[in-house]
């Protein structure tokens, strides 16, 4: 089957690169409910701040090495020494906010466990209707949803978690469905129907 019959059309940035197309094809979007996965998601969005996703998803590998497989107990032990090492670790985006930010939504989650956890909060957040783009220039850079996820996530002590960030997250694990009304993966998830 042709790429660019009805059945395949993809999202234009999911073109640009093989790694790109990967990630969309098998992967944005869908439903991640678990702490551990949510976690890395939202260290990943706030990692790409300023960035291309591309890059992140390049340096996921040893994102996911430096971080324990994003085992929230074991980062929320890091230390400064943890932290040093990561910033000479060229693997990585070496920045010690986004490190430091890691750590301290780690333990953040680990707070958030007796409200029912990390997963279940930013689930609370998805809306009664998703949108329903035609093109990129209808996709929304954030939401109601989105804004009040990011003051709920700062208010338990998240940090690098702004709206854009909460709605890139929301996108990532299926909480909205962004897919450009045309793609063959809208309604992938089974959260939202076509």
């Amino acid at each position: 089957m042709s790429a660019d019959t009805p059945t395949t059309i993809r999202t234009p940035w999911a073109t640009t690169d093989p790694l790109l197309t990967e990630y969309y094809d098998n992967e944005w979007g869908m439903p991640v409910t678990d702490e551990s996965g949510v976690f890395e998601r939202l260290t990943l969005e706030a990692f790409q701040s300023g960035l291309s996703w591309l890059t992140i998803l390049r340096k996921r590998p040893a994102f996911r090495e430096v971080f324990a497989d994003f085992h929230v107990d074991t980062v929320a032990a890091f230390n400064d020494s943890h932290v040093e090492s990561l910033l000479h670790d060229s693997r990585i985006i070496r920045n010690r906010k986004k490190i430091t930010a890691t750590i301290t939504n780690a333990k953040a989650t680990i707070n958030v466990r007796e409200e029912g956890g990390l997963a279940q909060l930013v689930w609370s957040f998805q809306p009664d209707e998703t949108p329903r783009p035609l093109t990129m220039d209808d996709i929304p850079a954030q939401s109601p949803e989105s804004v009040a996820l990011s003051k709920a996530l700062k208010k338990r002590g998240f940090s690098f978690v702004g709206p854009t960030t909460a709605f890139a997250l929301m996108e990532a694990i299926g909480i909205v469905d962004t897919h450009i009304m045309s793609s063959y993966r809208r309604g992938s998830s089974g959260i939202w129907p076509q």
